[in-house]
């Protein structure tokens, strides 16, 4: 059988190209696609030298293991272990899936002169058996990865939240979300949800008090400083259609979960006049999509 190094170069480059993107996709990275094509250069030269070469050094396992980080710092560069760990992770899981698949689809399509040398496959089979594998094992990855967002446990349903405007601080207990994706309209910036009660430890009473006359324009006796950083969002939630949420711009949010600790700049802080659980276990409701937001600053762990 006929073996063309230029193919299996080209092949690996396109089949590392696609796990690393969904990798990134589904941990919700900002990929740039040169990046990406260096990284899947890298992992192509790789499988042609170790088809190509009789030095054992090239089938260690150690040194695989090196490759792969090597290729998601190259395409992802995390700033710190944790998360580059976690990426590699996520780069075998689909690796796996995505081989399994297709080893799956050779299985029922069963071309002839295949052969295995190394962990490559090489032969007359069509790559788009391989795009198929990995587009059905994105696929289920995907659907597995929500599955495991919407069974939270109750550790990890709430986080602290801390905010800074005019020199005042508020710390809050807030319950994450997945279905409060509130934004404001203009500007995109999401929203957090905080009591009135637990607001008026930075915010003046008289806001606070006449929200509905604010949404409705009368602005009188309200300071500027506030009045340029309000804002109106809209809202539908169970029992109201149509409504209208008063909001202020605060200049940062730093929220610290059960392992981390980050901040978030740009926030429209909602204002709730009444209380949002009758237990006070929390002030506030923060959406799961502003903690896995790619503009988040990481400040430390919170575990040490």
């Amino acid at each position: 059988m006929t073996i063309y190094l230029d193919i299996i170069l080209l092949e690996n480059i396109a089949m590392n190209y696609i796990i690393l993107f969904t990798t990134g996709l589904i941990y919700k990275i900002k990929t740039k696609i040169l990046q990406l094509i260096f990284s899947s250069l890298i992992g192509g030269i790789y499988a042609v030298l170790s088809f190509t070469s009789t030095f054992e050094i090239y089938q260690s396992l150690l040194l695989k293991i090196i490759l792969s980080i090597a290729m998601i710092y190259i395409a992802f560069r995390p700033e710190k272990i944790k998360t580059l760990f976690r990426q590699l992770m996520l780069f075998y899981l689909v690796s796996f899936v995505f081989g399994g698949t297709a080893f799956a689809l050779l299985y029922f399509v069963k071309p002839q002169d295949i052969l295995m040398r190394d962990g490559i496959l090489i032969g007359t089979y069509p790559i788009k058996i391989a795009l198929l594998g990995g587009m059905i094992g994105f696929i289920v990855i995907h659907l597995a990865v929500k599955g495991i967002k919407n069974k939270i446990n109750k550790k990890d349903m709430f986080c602290d939240v801390e905010l800074k405007m005019e020199e005042k601080e508020l710390n809050v207990k807030a319950l994450i979300d997945t279905g409060n994706l509130l934004k404001e309209p203009i500007t995109g910036f999401p929203v957090i949800i905080i009591e009135n009660s637990e607001l008026e430890k930075i915010l003046p009473k008289q806001i606070l008090d006449n929200t509905e006359k604010i949404i409705n324009g009368d602005v009188n006796g309200i300071d500027d400083k506030y009045i340029t950083k309000m804002r109106v969002i809209p809202f539908t939630s169970i029992g109201k259609q149509n409504g209208m949420l008063l909001g202020i711009k605060v200049e940062q949010v730093i929220i610290k979960t059960e392992e981390d600790i980050f901040r978030i700049k740009d926030v429209i802080v909602g204002m709730y006049n009444t209380r949002l659980t009758k237990n006070g276990m929390y002030n506030a409701i923060i959406g799961l999509d502003i903690l896995e937001g790619g503009t988040n600053e990481f400040i430390a762990n919170a575990k040490i």
